[in-house]
């Protein structure tokens, strides 16, 4: 492995540490709201899911990007092919389905700061690592850095769309259901 892919291996591993924790959190957090969710109305349903499971996706993409970038390898051709297929994945997950959850949102009218963390910002981060993965060969180095800004961007949106899930759930969430006494209580 060349010398400048072996000093980025504590970026990618704390890095890559931090989607995967970040991501279980996210499991917690739609688990907890999930009793909430049972008497939500589909309606209800689309706008977590619509805020949520990008957010996931997003955490998966930093957890499996920095697993790419630590992998043992002879050349850069496989890891540029690799990350040419997570930009590709995630610029089509976000324009497609994100974007289109979005857009299906009734409870909810996205204002432009949803726009902006869970529309443009993805698509930035996944078109920066699309460009950094055709170039990896020839301009390593700054491909490279590129390739780190977009897996911090990731995070950093992950986590700002985690919390607004999260007040999301809180604020918006459907009530609990009512906690029928029991003989003792009666």
């Amino acid at each position: 492995m060349p010398p400048s892919f072996h000093e980025w291996e504590t970026f990618y591993v704390i890095t890559g540490s931090s989607g995967a924790g970040l991501t279980g959190l996210m499991f917690v957090v739609i688990t907890l709201a999930a009793e909430r969710m049972e008497r939500a109305t589909p309606t209800e349903r689309t706008a977590v899911t619509g805020f949520s499971t990008p957010t996931v996706i997003h955490f998966a993409m930093v957890l499996l990007i920095a697993a790419l970038m630590t992998m043992p390898r002879r050349g850069v051709l496989s890891l540029a092919v690799s990350l040419i297929g997570c930009a590709a994945a995630g610029l089509l997950f976000t324009l497609h389905l994100g974007i289109r959850r979005l857009r299906k949102i009734t409870t909810y009218v996205p204002v432009a700061e949803d726009w902006i963390w869970h529309a443009i910002l993805p698509c930035v981060a996944y078109a920066a690592l699309l460009s950094s993965a055709l170039v990896l060969g020839v301009v390593r180095d700054g491909a490279l850095y590129v390739v780190a800004s977009v897996v911090l961007l990731l995070l950093y949106i992950g986590v700002h769309n985690a919390w607004d899930s999260a007040l999301y759930l809180t604020v918006h969430g459907t009530k609990p259901a009512e906690v029928q006494p029991t003989g003792a209580d009666r």
